[in-house]
């Protein structure tokens, strides 16, 4: 009995899940806004489904891991775009690279700078400072800087579902249309969900922000050594 209840608790932490993307897409074609971003509005979707029906998130963690489980080949798909556009990469390397150094540096600098200004207490000033990290590098990451890495996951996972929502939307209004360099932004700062959010607009995009996501991930992990106890101290 027991078995066959959390069986159709999964099933339905799945179709909620899987109904909510397919709704938030529709709702996406026919109205465009940052608040119609399928990550964005899914989440809510599934949120609000869990919080109607009183389902915990223990209960739809097997849906949830399910769901997770595809991402390593998803991230593994990045290679191809990555390959087919490699010469893109090699023409524009110095300015993609300054550029990605730059955006890894500052969004530390401005988050640490920010939360010490509001008083917050160091290891919230060292969990949010590595936010746009991919998740499972930030939390790795908190553990050497004094951070907290539950409070560096729920930044981490913020950060790219905002950078997702609002990021597409913010260069709209910027008038940045270069693939390469929405990618690269995308990537950079919104970590694995940015890197979706800019697959969905090009294979340019998308590859960028696949390299972007690895190679900021790799300079947040080399300077937060460095950087953070700076601003914690």
């Amino acid at each position: 009995m027991i078995a066959a209840a959390a069986i159709a608790t999964t099933a339905f932490g799945l179709a909620a899940t899987t109904g909510a993307y397919t709704v938030s897409i529709a709702l996406r074609r026919h109205w465009a806004s940052p608040f119609t971003t399928p990550v964005l509005a899914s989440t809510l979707m599934v949120i609000g489904v869990l919080l109607a029906t009183e389902v915990s998130f223990t209960q739809y963690k097997p849906a949830y891991q399910a769901i997770t489980s595809l991402l390593a080949p998803a991230t593994v798909a990045l290679a191809i775009p990555i390959y087919k556009n490699r010469h893109v990469f090699f023409r524009n390397l110095l300015p993609a690279g300054c550029g990605l150094v730059a955006g890894s540096l500052s969004t530390m600098i401005t988050a640490g700078l920010l939360a010490r200004f509001f008083g917050f207490s160091p290891d919230f000033v060292a969990s949010i400072s590595i936010k746009s990290a991919t998740t499972p590098i930030a939390v790795e990451i908190a553990k050497f800087v004094g951070g907290n890495s539950s409070m560096t996951a729920i930044f981490a996972v913020t950060t790219g579902v905002i950078g997702a929502a609002l990021g597409p939307w913010l260069l709209d209004r910027l008038g940045i249309a270069s693939s390469m360099a929405r990618g690269l932004a995308l990537g950079t700062i919104s970590h694995g969900i940015g890197t979706a959010q800019a697959a969905g607009e090009s294979d340019i995009a998308g590859a960028t922000a696949g390299v972007a996501m690895g190679l900021g991930a790799l300079c947040t992990a080399l300077a937060a050594p460095l950087i953070v106890p700076l601003l914690t101290g």
